[in-house]
C-alpha cells in the first residue's frame, strides 16, 4: 500500500499550465470599483460554491490591481464574455499593454446591485459581494455572495483552449 503521506512531486509552472490548458473553459473577466476607479483581471478560474445560496469564487494573484479594489470595494463582478470580446480578454489578460482603468476602455459598461462593472454584451454576469478571502501562496480565493444576475438568451461563448481563445464557430480547432 503506498504511504499516504508521502511527498507529492514537484510540478514545475509550465508543467501545471500546460495540464490545465488541456480543459476547455468559458473566459471571464472580474471586475470592481472603488474611489480610485474601475479594476478588473481576466479570470480562467471563476467557479460556482454552491446555489442555494448562490455563492461564486475567483482565484486573485496577489499582483494584480484588481485584488486591492476588491478588497476596498467588498464586491466584484463575474462576466462571461461572448465570442466578439477578445480582444477585451486580451486587454484584460496583460496581452494589449493597457492597465487599470484603460482595459475597459472601447467596451460598454453597466452595473447592477453593487456597482461593480458588468459588460453589457456580457453572455451573463453575477454581481457579489466578497465573503471570504482565502489566503494561498502567490493568491488570494475570493469567495463571494451572488446579489444580482443577469443572462442573455444569444449569442456564443469566448472559449479558452491550450493557450488560445476561440470563439463562434471555431470553438475548438
Amino acid at each position: 500500500m503506498a504511504d499516504s503521506f508521502a511527498e507529492p512531486k514537484r510540478i514545475d509552472a509550465g508543467t501545471f499550465w500546460k495540464t490545465l490548458g488541456q480543459r476547455a473553459i468559458g473566459v471571464t473577466v472580474v471586475t470592481s470599483a472603488d474611489a480610485n476607479g474601475p479594476r478588473g483581471l481576466l479570470a480562467l478560474s471563476a467557479s460556482h460554491v454552491s446555489a442555494d445560496p448562490p455563492r461564486l469564487l475567483v482565484s486573485v494573484d496577489r499582483k494584480t490591481s484588481a485584488l486591492e479594489t476588491i478588497r476596498a470595494s467588498g464586491a466584484f463582478a463575474v462576466n462571461f464574455l461572448p465570442d466578439s470580446a477578445a480582444d477585451l480578454s486580451k486587454a484584460f489578460g496583460g496581452g494589449s499593454g493597457a492597465s487599470g482603468a484603460e482595459r475597459f476602455a472601447g467596451a460598454a459598461w453597466t452595473k447592477l446591485q453593487t456597482g461593480s462593472p458588468v459588460l453589457a454584451d456580457a453572455l451573463g454576469a453575477f454581481d457579489c459581494r466578497v465573503e471570504q478571502l482565502v489566503e494561498l501562496d502567490d493568491t488570494v480565493v475570493v469567495i463571494g455572495r451572488v446579489v444580482d444576475a443577469a443572462a442573455r438568451t444569444d449569442g456564443s461563448p469566448l472559449v479558452f483552449y491550450r493557450g488560445k481563445t476561440y470563439g463562434g464557430g471555431d470553438l475548438i480547432p
